[in-house]
């Protein structure tokens, strides 16, 4: 059960880390017509939970994804420009967009500040910067709350007890859908969210596990 979220409500997970929810965020214009409240969440808390290595944790899988991500833009005619290093550590602007409960004009904003200046928003000097921008000065001292710090944990074990597993993520007529990629999806399942009580999708929704869940090492 989740406490402070609506979950009857269309839900839209992210965090500032991911460059492929900047990139689904630039695509707004193509979302489905619902008003989907924007719930920051700690990306890396999610991974923690399910026992998930991030793909910047694996060497290759970590070239892919930049590259991906890239070319994702230049394809879809995104302006984008990875920031300095990454990963880079999120909680300030996470927490500075829970704390004014920031609305779609505020997160894009500050993934644009990220993604397509390519700034770290983690050092002092440029999150007073970026504060400044989004017409929050006193943000700084806003994301000392622990009300606001409570908030963002809320938030992330909330989408956990929804079954949030990564970002970008839409929670739609209680169904997840994860990934820039998914958003033919949602807008095909918002038109017709009868396919997903369809039985081949039935079928494979509870498909029973073929072998027995494995660590690394085993076979």
């Amino acid at each position: 059960m989740t406490v402070g979220i609506d979950a009857m409500q269309p839900l839209w997970f992210y965090d500032f880390v991911s460059p492929f929810t900047y990139l689904l965020l630039e695509q707004h214009d193509k979302w489905p017509g619902n008003d989907f409240a924007f719930t920051p969440v700690v990306l890396n808390d999610l991974y923690r939970h399910w026992g998930q290595l991030p793909a910047y944790n694996v060497p290759t899988k970590r070239v892919f994804m930049y590259r991906h991500a890239l070319f994702r833009a230049e394809q879809l005619g995104i302006p984008f420009k990875m920031p300095p290093a990454h990963p880079f550590d999120s909680m300030k602007p996470l927490l500075l967009a829970t704390a004014v409960d920031g609305d779609i004009s505020f997160v894009r904003e500050i993934f644009r500040f990220i993604w397509r200046e390519g700034r770290d928003p983690s050092s002092d000097t440029a999150f007073a910067e970026l504060c400044e921008r989004v017409g929050q000065p006193d943000g700084p001292e806003l994301i000392k709350s622990e009300e606001v710090k409570a908030k963002l944990q809320r938030n992330t074990a909330n989408a956990i007890s929804l079954g949030v597993y990564g970002v970008p993520t839409f929670y739609l007529n209680k169904q997840l859908f994860w990934g820039e990629d998914a958003l033919p999806m949602v807008l095909y399942c918002a038109r017709t969210p009868n396919w997903l009580d369809s039985q081949e999708v039935k079928r494979i929704s509870s498909l029973p596990l073929g072998v027995a869940n494995t660590t690394v090492g085993e076979v």
